[in-house]
């Protein structure tokens, strides 16, 4: 068993689409958009990211998903890409065992991008 999606309301689909497309490798070419307005868009690794309008997307403070880079630097690297643009980092980690970085999307989903040995 695997987990494979993970659906989030959003304020505007369009938005969120396009920070996950930009930073977290998602193919908006590939997006589908179903009956409902969910678009449902998928990596390079089969995960589906499903984006759904809502007025209400709050988000409680410990709720996270991540993603795994393979290197320290690259965990820094994508941090700094996001300093640059403006994304809000809300939390930092930089130990022997764990370099990681939580920031915030569009609409305040807390998103981790860590490295573990």
């Amino acid at each position: 068993m695997r987990l494979r999606h993970l659906g989030l309301p959003v304020h505007n689909v369009d938005r969120s689409l396009t920070f996950y497309a930009t930073y977290f490798g998602f193919d908006p070419a590939a997006a589908r958009t179903y009956p409902d307005g969910t678009v449902i868009v998928r990596d390079a690794d089969g995960f589906d990211l499903a984006l759904h309008a809502a007025e209400e997307t709050k988000s409680p403070t410990f709720f996270h998903f991540g993603f795994a880079l393979p290197t320290p630097e690259a965990v820094h690297a994508v941090r700094a890409r996001l300093e640059t643009d403006g994304v809000p980092i809300v939390e930092r980690d930089d130990e022997p065992d764990l370099v990681s970085f939580k920031c915030e999307d569009p609409d305040g989903w807390r998103v981790e991008v860590y490295w573990e040995p």
